[in-house]
């Protein structure tokens, strides 16, 4: 069971031996703190949670440090997956990890919030083509078009429309580890992650 927590740096390109440039993206994990260890037997599920980054003791209450003992920026849980057969064994409360738990060549998924894009149209909401250019269409040319039927006289529930777009959860799956830097705590994955510069995305095996 590999995972990490890293917030995306800026998108760059390796070129392989062939010297094929491929896109990438860096991501910056810095180390983390095994918190909790949760049970089936105490907390009805099996979960590691983990903390990681700096924060200000005014920030959090005295449970939270009294739980956590440092102040982490970010606290997390991971739950092992029935699936892939993974479990909590070899993870101890108060252990530390870093991107040195992943190698070149893993193959990993990765979730995070997409950039945020307000209100949108249908042309850039759901790729819409538009009306004509010519012939007297003025002011629509980037209009939705009909959204109603005759008969029932409504308009149906999930009809593409205007309105907010991104900030949602992404996952990208099927993305390749392409160098690891333990010093740096950097990690270069193979293609586009969700989200910004600077947004918190997970990164686990598959």
């Amino acid at each position: 069971m590999k995972f990490i927590l890293g917030t995306k740096e800026r998108m760059t390109q390796v070129f392989d031996a062939a010297g094929v440039a491929h896109p990438a993206t860096i991501l910056r994990a810095a180390p983390h703190t095994v918190t909790q260890l949760r049970t089936k037997e105490v907390d009805g599920y099996d979960a590691i949670q983990i903390g990681t980054g700096d924060q200000k003791k005014q920030r959090l209450t005295k449970a939270e440090l009294g739980h956590l003992g440092n102040p982490y920026k970010h606290v997390l849980e991971f739950r092992p997956r029935e699936i892939h057969k993974e479990t909590t064994a070899g993870f101890e409360k108060g252990k530390g990890f870093d991107v040195s738990t992943f190698a070149v060549g893993d193959t990993i998924v990765v979730s995070g919030i997409s950039k945020g894009k307000g209100f949108q149209g249908v042309v850039k909401r759901y790729n819409f083509r538009g009306g004509p250019g010519s012939h007297g269409m003025k002011n629509t040319l980037r209009t939705p078009g009909s959204i109603g039927a005759t008969g029932p006289q409504r308009v149906f529930k999930g009809t593409r429309m205007a309105g907010r777009m991104g900030s949602d959860r992404v996952t990208v799956k099927n993305l390749t580890v392409l160098a690891i830097d333990v010093k740096e705590n950097i990690l270069l994955v193979s293609g586009a992650v969700p989200g910004r510069r600077g947004t918190l995305v997970e990164v686990r095996s598959i």
